[in-house]
């Protein structure tokens, strides 16, 4: 089926190729290319701070446009952030989400923002489909964004930017394709309506189905975005309603191993089962209102909600002979519910003088968090697999662990996560020195329920509790010496709820009891300092940022006190020093360059009694390098190549740092062009993600067992897309 798209694909660029220069109409092509240009935007919005540009803010972030979306046909948020040189893509465990790395520290779904708000985007997996862009804050963002609900976002944070109705009208259908047996298509349409077009309205949907080009590993994604706005004079509202299902089956999974790092299966290897699988439905959306209370103040106030329910048979897939392959294959029923909310208001006013400028913001934000989930875990004596040469296993259906009321899940965690800011920037010289400070009082309220009866607390139970606030400052300073260039430094805190121990954990070499299982530890808190450039001349945009970031660590390790079991906590401290380079640049016209690196130094230190003292945490990578290339090729209208390089270096795979993974390098290549279709533009793109077929082991990211994530083998894309 490969070969036959592929040559149906070749055929339909071949035909474009034959339509002569002189039929087609030249300024509807170069639009339609200009629109299709992958860039990043320096700049974005900054939580409480609103929109700013890169020159003006004291932090670095970076905002991915909706044509690198269009053009690299991700079906996944971590496909995007492939582009990121600071930004890993691992699993988190046993499930199909996605857990983000950056700066070495993790950022789950749970905590990626939806037009600036936490805890109503889709907690696992996300279709990149339904965002304008894509915005990546790295460094820690508790005074920003306010504490984030799932408890990580410790080095960076990522937010999603709603589509909206912009000043053209768009009409865009596209067909897609993922080898060997993906395919799909979207729809993508806007208006502005009144006299001056003050009402917007954008509505987009997406389905796709089946294979991808991991052996036999099916996904499906549907999605249907309405987006609803409205603009004039002093008022500005919004309104975004999303429903996305999503399903993965036969789903290759983490490798747990043991004290010996296996060769890596081939590429396509599916060592997975066949029963392993995860429904995800989501229906989440915001309201949104701005009001210029003058020409130099607004209020503004927001409020979100999410409803989401997962329901999946997922697997452990653990190795017991690195040699000759064979493993091990548990599974597990784990049927969840989360119905959250979020809100958010404040006032931002900008006063000046002759002397100085201000910016004053102040306002609160609020999270209500509320999961229901139930486990059953199975196969007291686990059946045998090989990740070499898979054995397709009949489904465990014994369960010897179970927890929670299966057909109705009951609170297993509330959450309220409150907080009141202010803060001020102070501007000199025509604003060539900004100078922020501001303060965040947080509040997290968090109760935990037991999943099952034990002694005197019934299943349903108050297990744990805790009430604790904290202040998380910030300061800022940016200087702008010439044009075009601004230095920064920050000092700024990152605080997350404290996790709740879990019943039982992986001890590296079987599940092990928890003694102080159903405990909510308190409220971690980072500390972050950063010192930075930007570079921003004509069609040169460049940063530099150095940072160091300490933060709690909390891990399961043996408790000495009660042998064969874990115990939770707070046991040290994990440091990450690191440099980040990036540039996007167009050198030459027809020629564009995103391209990055980060090199950093992660250790571990004041742990408990010494042990790993000085060591790396696991799953962070040594250094990362990225380059993406466009060019617009002069000899052949409309016809634009394209390629990215991917490289990752070395990551420790287990905290005694006895096993590491060799560094990695994957190569993308595609190709894009503009014709036309009725005098409508047709945008063609094919590419092929890892051209080498290379095998490897992506990640080792986890906080206390060796786990490793294979990388993807080589993926055909191809879509197609008219606009009319």
């Amino acid at each position: 089926m490969t070969s036959h798209f592929t040559r149906l694909m070749m055929g339909a660029s071949l035909a474009a190729f034959a339509v002569p220069a002189f039929a087609q109409d030249d300024s509807i092509i170069v639009t339609a290319q200009k629109l299709n240009q992958t860039a990043v935007l320096r700049g974005g919005s900054v939580g409480i701070f609103g929109e700013k540009a890169a020159q003006d803010t004291p932090f670095n972030i970076k905002t991915y446009n909706e044509a690198l979306i269009l053009n690299q046909q991700p079906q996944t948020l971590g496909q995007v952030l492939e582009n990121d040189p600071s930004v890993r893509t691992t699993l988190g465990f046993g499930i199909a989400g996605e857990l983000f790395v950056i700066r070495g520290f993790a950022l789950s779904g749970d905590d990626v923002g939806f037009g600036g708000l936490y805890g109503i985007a889709p907690r696992q997996l996300v279709a990149p489909e339904l965002a304008q862009s894509v915005q990546v804050l790295n460094g820690a963002s508790a005074f920003i964004n306010g504490a984030a609900p799932g408890g990580s976002g410790v080095g960076g944070s990522v937010n999603l930017m709603p589509k909206r109705a912009g000043e053209r009208d768009l009409n865009r259908l596209t067909v897609n394709y993922t080898g060997p047996g993906h395919v799909g298509g979207a729809f993508d349409v806007s208006r502005r309506f009144g006299a001056n077009g003050e009402w917007g309205v954008r509505i987009n949907g997406t389905a796709r189905r089946g294979d991808v080009a991991i052996d036999d590993e099916f996904r499906s994604s549907y999605v249907l975005d309405g987006a609803f706005d409205y603009k004039s004079g002093p008022l500005r509202l919004a309104l975004d309603i999303v429903y996305q299902r999503v399903k993965v089956a036969h789903q290759r999974p983490k490798l747990v191993i043991g004290n010996v790092i296996p060769a890596v299966p081939g590429a396509t290897t599916n060592y997975g089962q066949p029963w392993q699988n995860t429904t995800l439905r989501d229906i989440f959306g915001q309201f949104r209102a701005e009001y210029d209370i003058a020409d130099n103040a607004m209020i503004y106030a927001a409020f979100g909600a999410r409803d989401g329910s997962e329901r999946g048979f997922y697997q452990t897939i653990r190795l017991t002979d690195a040699v000759t392959g064979a493993a091990t294959a548990q599974g597990s029923y784990i049927p969840r519910t989360d119905n959250n909310e979020a809100a958010t208001a404040g006032l931002r006013a900008r006063l000046a003088s002759d002397l100085w400028t201000h910016e004053i913001n102040f306002g609160g934000s609020i999270n209500w968090l509320v999961n229901r989930n139930a486990f059953q875990f199975y196969a007291a004596s686990p059946v045998t697999t090989n990740i070499f040469d898979p054995v397709t296993v009949p489904r465990p259906d014994v369960g010897t662990f179970v927890g929670g009321d299966i057909n109705d899940p009951f609170p297993i965690t509330r959450q309220k996560l409150g907080s009141l800011f202010a803060s001020d920037t102070i501007g000199f010289w025509n604003d060539r020195v900004l100078i922020t400070a501001g303060l965040r009082l947080q509040r997290i309220k968090s109760k935990s329920y037991a999943a099952s009866a034990t002694g005197a607390i019934p299943a349903g139970g108050l297990t744990g509790q805790y009430d604790e606030d904290a202040v998380t400052p910030v300061l800022g300073l940016v200087i702008k010496p010439a044009q075009g260039v601004s230095l920064y430094a920050n000092r700024i805190e990152g605080l997350v709820p404290g996790a709740t121990a879990a019943a039982t954990a992986d001890g590296g070499s079987g599940t092990l009891p928890v003694s102080n299982g159903g405990e909510v530890l308190a409220p971690f808190v980072s500390t972050q300092y950063e010192f930075g450039g930007k570079l921003s001349l004509g069609k040169v945009n460049a940063s530099l940022a150095l940072f160091q970031i300490d933060r709690d660590i909390a891990i399961y390790t043996l408790d000495a006190t009660r042998p064969g079991f874990l115990v939770y906590g707070p046991f040290g401290v994990q440091r990450h020093r690191g440099i980040e380079l990036s540039i996007d640049a167009e050198p030459v016209d027809g020629l564009r360059i995103i391209a990055g690196g980060s090199v950093i130094d992660a250790k571990l230190r004041r742990t408990q009694g010494g042990v790993n003292e000085g060591n790396k945490p696991t799953g962070v990578p040594e250094y990362m390098l990225n380059a993406n290339v466009e060019w617009d090729v002069p000899f052949v209208p409309a016809l634009t190549l394209t390629g990215r390089v991917v490289n990752t270096g070395k990551q420790a795979a287990n905290l005694t740092n006895t096993l590491s993974l060799p560094n990695w390098t994957r190569f993308d290549l595609g190709v894009r062009y503009v014709t036309l279709m009725g005098g409508s533009p047709l945008t063609l793109r094919a590419g092929v993600d890892n051209v080498a077929n290379k095998r490897y082991w992506a990640s080792a990211f986890d906080s206390f067992r060796p786990d490793l994530l294979q990388g993807a083998p080589r993926t055909f894309k191809a879509s197609a897309s008219i606009d009319f």
